[in-house]
């Protein structure tokens, strides 16, 4: 039973090492994304409302609405990365097409409001894409340091029996029995003995527990490809009211789902005197998919002609998370030849809960009657409040204290402007966003500026923006292990966004 099991080729993993800080921030983060209205002004709508995507920032502002109104948003975008990896640069880039909002709000008036002073009701249901996962990265440099270091760390104190097939044993059964009974860290220490990374100190003796590489120290011919895909989202049921004319309240019950893929190979090559291994290529694939629940609840008041004030809070999301993961490892020897490990076998990763921060955000906006408006939100989350954890009896405590001391939180601002002419109006925004770590040498603030122009046909509306972003990071080639290489990229994003929007 126990073989046939294992050609299966998928079993669940009894540890989690395979998780790491950028897990939980990618999810915990979201893009401004939505309508083009809304993007065209960097998303500073928490005051304002009347715009399907400003439910995002504050769910009051569906109770601004006039009459019931539909819209539906597409987005081409455009993602470059500049690398720089020991003195040489390298650029890539990627576009990539989404559909990325769709949604109405039905709006009820109430005649009979004197007794109980709401003049208006609101219901929503809308869809909003909050992350494109879609990017592409290619590093290429000369290293001092040898990918060699990955498997020596995960190799020392583990058993040489372990990890040593033995006669009448397949990669894939051992490999899948690892997984299952040691955990992903062992794993890797198998993958680099099987493919001759590295050697056993005492090779006859099965209880040898240290290990040395067969690559000996030079220089390294380095290259990194990262390619991924994929979206998160959600759905949201919105409710609100108008009370007294002057003042909004509304909320959200958000549903939202993870849909993300990831290739990452790794490429080295070497002519180092002594070295029995001369190239190295290590492919890892990732792919996880997760379900989460959120709410919200905000104010807008008007406090005169003018000025208008808002206040939202989003609680946590709450993630439950799956992953799976395969891997291939290739080594080439001058001597010898190819070696290959590649177990036909998918890690199933036991599900996982991940809490992203909260969010409060407060707003002020400005209008000059008809002509035109300046808002402006600020926003403020704390990282260090993410947190994961298991029903399964895993232990992240490792990760979470890592999240405690390396993350902090951070402020956002946003400002956008509209101004009218007729049936044209014309948008412009800007916004920056605060690191979420204390050392911005990981991820840097990130700043962007948006434009854009809609005109009113009355019935229908439909509006154009163009948004700019961009952001300095790292990139980890294997985040907390013994290869600490890493790449500087400069990543920009830009976004060509329509929405076709009605009145009925």
């Amino acid at each position: 039973m126990k073989k046939l099991f294992l050609y299966i080729g998928a079993l669940s993993m009894s540890f989690l090492n395979a998780q790491d800080i950028t897990d939980a921030l990618r999810y915990s983060q979201q893009d401004i994304l939505g309508t083009a209205r809304y993007r065209a002004m960097s998303g500073a709508f928490g005051a304002l409302g009347g715009d399907l995507s400003a439910l995002q920032i504050n769910p009051a502002g569906s109770a601004i609405f006039l009459n019931s109104h539909g819209s539906m948003t597409i987005s081409s975008s455009r993602i470059e990365n500049d690398a720089e990896y020991f003195n040489r640069f390298s650029n890539t880039s990627a576009t990539n097409l989404n559909f990325n909002q769709l949604g109405a709000v039905f709006v009820y008036d109430n005649y009979n409001s004197d007794s109980s002073g709401i003049n208006r009701l609101s219901l929503g249901l809308t869809y909003d894409q909050t992350s494109d996962n879609a990017n592409e990265l290619f590093v290429s440099g000369r290293s001092s340091n040898s990918i060699d270091r990955f498997f020596l760390s995960e190799a020392q104190g583990i058993p040489l029996n372990v990890i040593a097939l033995r006669t009448g044993e397949s990669v894939d059964g051992l490999y899948s029995f690892l997984g299952e009974t040691e955990g992903y860290a062992v794993q890797q220490a198998f993958l680099g003995y099987n493919a001759f990374v590295i050697e056993a100190t005492d090779p006859d003796n099965p209880d040898n527990t240290s290990y040395f590489s067969n690559i000996n120290s030079g220089v390294f011919d380095q290259e990194y490809i990262y390619e991924s895909t994929g979206i998160n989202g959600k759905f949201t049921l919105n409710g609100g009211a108008q009370i007294n004319q002057d003042y909004y309240i509304g909320f959200n019950l958000n549903s939202h789902f993870i849909n993300y893929d990831r290739i990452t190979e790794f490429f080295e090559g070497n002519n180092n005197s002594g070295s029995t291994i001369n190239e190295v290529l290590f492919t890892n694939r990732l792919s996880t998919i997760g379900t989460g629940f959120s709410a919200q609840i905000g104010g807008i008041a008007k406090i005169s002609k003018m000025i208008r004030l808002g206040a939202s809070f989003e609680t946590p999301t709450w993630y439950f998370i799956e992953e799976e993961t395969t891997q291939r490892l290739e080594t080439f020897s001058d001597l010898d030849g190819v070696a290959i490990v590649d177990p036909d076998v998918v890690n199933i990763f036991p599900e996982y809960q991940l809490r992203t921060p909260a969010r409060v955000t407060g707003s002020i906006a400005i209008l000059f009657e008809q002509y035109g408006l300046i808002s402006i939100d600020y926003s403020y989350k704390d990282y260090t409040t993410t947190e994961l954890s298991s029903d399964e009896g895993e232990n992240f405590s490792d990760i979470n204290r890592e999240i405690d001391s390396r993350l902090q939180g951070s402020s956002t601002i946003r400002i956008g402007t509209e101004w009218r002419n007729g049936n044209w109006s014309y948008r412009a925004g800007y916004s920056f966003e605060e690191s979420p770590y204390k050392n911005e040498l990981f991820l840097g603030d990130k700043t962007g500026f948006s434009v854009g122009a809609g005109y009113n046909f009355g019935k229908f509306k439909f509006d154009v923006a163009y948004d700019y972003s961009e952001q300095q990071r790292i990139e980890e080639f294997y985040p907390g292990s013994g290869f600490s290489n890493f790449a500087f990229v400069d990543d920009y994003r830009d976004h060509l966004t329509f929405t076709a929007a009605m009145n009925f």
